[in-house]
Formats: structure tokens, sequence, C-alpha cells
């Protein structure tokens, strides 16, 4: 039987990833991909993960589970004063972040919103210029943060290994969805987050 503390690790990386591989899990966790491996066999096995050409989702009854696994470990976190300043903190660093990603997949012309093509390099760059900054107030937000949860320090270094690869020119990586840019990583540490105050997210 696995060490339920691992078993716990991995199937909330399942659930922050949703479709995720055994590679993704076990970068999160901190854990070796051999046992991920094994300890995401076991949750099949038992009911708790589904399994689709070696990707893995968590199912309803373990999403269940996993609320209330979190209500145990983090309910002290959750009146922590500090902790909860601090994620006050991130939910205005998003909404900065939502809006600065509505300008990099839109811009105004001749008065009329249009999707951005990104033709105009001078116009991305002034918007990845914004993303520069923005991580430079995030990153001393989210050092603060990985001292309660120091998982959130997983998250700050692929932030910056997304932001340094659009800065080199490469434009996927500020926000498309099928690689691990700055718009997905962000997305997924806000999950985590949430689900680490119980909180839901804001619209």
């Amino acid at each position: 039987m696995a060490d339920m503390r691992e078993m716990h690790s991995v199937l909330h990386a399942f659930a922050i990833k949703k479709l995720g591989s055994i590679e993704d899990a076990a970068a999160l966790t901190g854990l070796d991909e051999a046992q991920v491996s094994a300890l995401a066999a076991e949750a099949v096995a038992g009911g708790r993960l589904n399994e689709v050409d070696g990707r893995y989702m968590v199912t309803p009854t373990a999403q269940i589970t996993l609320k209330g696994v979190y209500a145990k470990v983090y309910g002290t976190l959750r009146d922590d004063a500090g902790f909860r300043e601090d994620y006050e903190a991130f939910e205005r660093t998003n909404d900065d972040l939502k809006q600065l990603m509505t300008d990099w997949q839109t811009l105004t012309i001749a008065g009329e919103t249009v999707a951005n093509d990104h033709s105009d390099p001078d116009y991305d760059q002034r918007i990845i210029s914004r993303l520069d900054r923005l991580h430079d107030r995030a990153e001393r937000l989210l050092e603060r943060l990985a001292q309660h949860v120091p998982r959130v320090g997983y998250y700050g270094n692929q932030l910056l290994a997304a932001l340094e690869k659009a800065e080199d020119g490469d434009l996927r990586w500020v926000s498309d969805a099928t690689i691990a840019s700055y718009h997905t990583v962000w997305f997924e540490l806000h999950e985590d987050l949430l689900r680490v105050t119980g909180l839901a997210r804001r619209e």
C-alpha cells in the first residue's frame, strides 16, 4: 500500500494537470517517475484515476476526497493572516495578468477590437515588456507564498523559463495552451492555490 501522503500528492498533481503525464506529476510532486508511475497504477486500480493513452485524470469520487484532504492539511494555513494577505495580493496580480493576456490576444484598430495576428512586433514587444515587469512583482510574491506551500517554487521556475523563451522571440511561450507557456503555468498555479485556500475562482 502506498504512503498516503505521496498518493495524495500524486492525485493533487493530476488534479492540477488535468490529463497529465507521469513526467508532469513527477515534476510537480518532486517524486521520481518510477514512484509516480507505481502510485498512478494503484490509483487507477482503486478507481481514483482514469488513464487515457498514458495521461491521467482524477475521478469525480477522488476529487471529493481531495477536498477533504485539503481542508485537513491546509486548515491552519487558511486561518493564517499573513498567508491570506499574500493570497489577496496574488489575486490582484492575477487580475493584471488577465488584462495583459487580453491585450496580447487582441488589439484596437480604428476603434475596433480585433484578434492580434502578431504581425506588429513592436506591439508584441510592449506586451512582453509588461509581462516582464509583472513577473518581477509576482516573483517576490511567489517567494512568500512558497514559504507556506513549497511547491509554489516549482511554478515560479516554470514561469521564469516561459518568460525567458518569450523574450528570446518564441511568442508561443506567452499563452499557448498546448505547452507550459506563461499563461498555462499561471493558470495551474492559480488552480493550486484555490485548492489550498478552498476558494472558488473569481470571475
